[in-house]
């Protein structure tokens, strides 16, 4: 496991577009979400010790913020083929497992991960509908403390969220997402 941070945002940049199988058995497109208030794209997978200690987290978040019109969306784009656990059946048990209340989508070819250039697992980006496109509003950690969810004192991606359902500008202060390399082919 390689510990990695995610790179500075370009705010303002406009999301890559995908195509992509879902382990609910539907295709995903990134404007299926075009009516959500904003769309959570988080970079994870299975075997990730730092996503293990967050997926319950980012499932009570969709839950949450659902409700509110945002969308969340989890893409895993590790190597399946020296990472089994990261496999598509895999994804589909872990889902399962956990009760996912996203979609939980396969980047088989890695372009999707390449196209926003993420680095680590996991990585949250955080978009919001302006015309036909998605523009980046936040990309960093999800809270000051992975580990222990008792002892986070600053949730960021929360805030990020608020700040762009009530209109108000991003923070300027956006901490790094740390977790395991995305193992690429």
């Amino acid at each position: 496991m390689a510990l990695m941070y995610s790179e500075p945002a370009a705010l303002g940049s406009p999301a890559p577009d995908f195509t992509l199988p879902g382990v609910d058995g539907k295709t995903y497109r990134l404007l299926d979400f075009k009516d959500s208030k904003a769309l959570l794209v988080i970079f994870m997978c299975n075997h990730c010790p730092y996503v293990k200690a967050v997926q319950g987290r980012i499932n009570a978040l969709a839950r949450q913020y659902g409700s509110k019109g945002i969308s969340v969306v989890g893409i895993n784009p590790n190597d399946s083929v020296r990472y089994p656990d990261d496999s598509f059946e895999a994804m589909k048990q872990t889902a399962s497992e956990n009760g996912y209340v996203f979609p939980y989508l396969r980047d088989e070819d890695q372009s999707v991960a390449r196209a926003y250039g993420a680095i680590c697992t996991p990585e949250f980006y955080l978009y919001q509908p302006k015309g036909n496109q998605f523009i980046l509003r936040y990309r960093g950690r999800l809270d000051d403390n992975w580990k222990d969810e008792k002892a986070v004192t600053r949730r960021d991606l929360v805030q990020a969220i608020e700040n762009v359902i009530a209109g108000r500008e991003p923070a300027v202060d956006q901490p790094a997402s740390m977790g395991c390399s995305i193992k690429w082919k």
